[in-house]
């Protein structure tokens, strides 16, 4: 796109800014709208497993009812506590969301299809994701209430504890791929089982990481039966308890925008990404983005299937999980798939 604006007579500097800039907005838009659909998709599934009806009354089937309730909160007043740190409490959400977009910006929907293809993109998602935390501790020290600020203690405790473990599931990933380009990563699945098979998830050393991460994303964002931070009986609604209006959307649309984010990362790091499932001619005339999205839509859908069915974990059982059961099989699988390799690789030329 650079070099089609440069075609038009404008410098580089000003055609790679325009450049950058329509990318981002090709990809911040789309994803502010899947929000609205991926909140309406999820009070259908939780209805669905209830037998009850969901949202159906605004729009047909009810598909403009996310658009209604942002158009609520929108036309609220925005309620800051007399007692708060002004500054902070509204800096809180803006950092959540803002931190929940940028991440987007190394992800690659198709092949060349990313806004910055950085050979470390998996460092910058780690490091991007990481920074959450600060909107989450900041929103419940500011707010000067008691119970936001033990939310927050606890919401960033779950969040660093589960990130320990998602790191090393990342590293058996990085040394099976050899890089840490997120494009890489989904070319070097391709026919990976068997010469068959698109995913690293089909092999069996990598498998159980794959299912690790998947319940560690839960944990990540905090939803069921992880939802420590939002624990109705002592917590009232955890961290953004005092917020309301636009603040408390800026959260809600932060949330969802790491959930999506979390089901792409299934799909990109574990389970090909763009590509097929199957490494046969006919499935590659299907856009490799409609093979992205079917895989985001079912891991949404199983994370949408576990709030629905999973009763709640005690906090106790939640630090135990992520400490002494993931962290210790993380590393053990770090430990063999490196011997693996390392073997695998004996006596091949350098």
């Amino acid at each position: 796109m650079t070099a089609f604006f440069q075609n038009l007579g404008m410098p580089y500097a000003g055609a790679w800014t325009l450049a950058t800039l329509i990318g981002i907005l090709v990809i911040a838009l789309p994803l502010m709208l899947a929000v609205a659909m991926v909140i309406y998709a999820d009070r259908k599934i939780w209805a669905a497993m209830a037998l009850r009806r969901g949202p159906n009354v605004v729009g047909p089937f009810g598909l403009l009812q996310s658009f209604a309730d942002g158009l609520k909160v929108f036309l609220q007043e925005t309620i800051i506590p007399s007692s708060a740190n002004r500054g902070l409490f509204l800096l809180a959400p803006i950092i959540t969301f803002t931190v929940a977009l940028v991440t987007w910006a190394v992800i690659p929907f198709s092949p060349g299809v990313v806004v910055a293809n950085i050979n470390v993109g998996l460092l910058y998602v780690l490091a991007a994701s990481s920074l959450g935390v600060y909107g989450v501790i900041i929103a419940g020290w500011a707010s000067n209430s008691k119970y936001p600020f033990f939310s927050a203690l606890r919401a960033a405790a779950q969040m660093v504890s589960y990130e320990v473990a998602i790191g090393f599931i990342l590293i058996s990933v990085v040394l099976w791929a050899g890089s840490f380009n997120l494009s890489t990563i989904v070319t070097q699945q391709t026919g990976h089982v068997l010469g068959l098979f698109n995913g690293f998830g089909f092999n069996p050393l990598l498998f159980p990481m794959a299912v690790v991460f998947l319940i560690s994303a839960l944990a990540e964002t905090a939803r069921p039966p992880f939802d420590l931070t939002e624990a109705e009986a002592e917590l009232v609604a955890g961290y953004q308890t005092e917020y309301s209006s636009m603040s408390f959307a800026l959260f809600w649309l932060g949330e969802y925008a790491n959930v999506i984010l979390m089901c792409t990362l299934n799909a990109i790091l574990f389970w090909g990404g763009w590509l097929p499932p199957i490494d046969w001619a006919p499935l590659y005339y299907v856009p490799g983005i409609i093979w992205l999205f079917a895989k985001i839509f079912f891991f949404f859908f199983v994370f949408s299937w576990v709030k629905a069915t999973v009763p709640r974990y005690r906090y106790d059982q939640l630090m135990r999980l992520g400490w002494k059961v993931f962290l210790p099989l993380s590393l053990f699988f770090v430990f063999l798939v490196s011997g693996y390799l390392m073997f695998a690789r004996v006596g091949a030329p350098l």
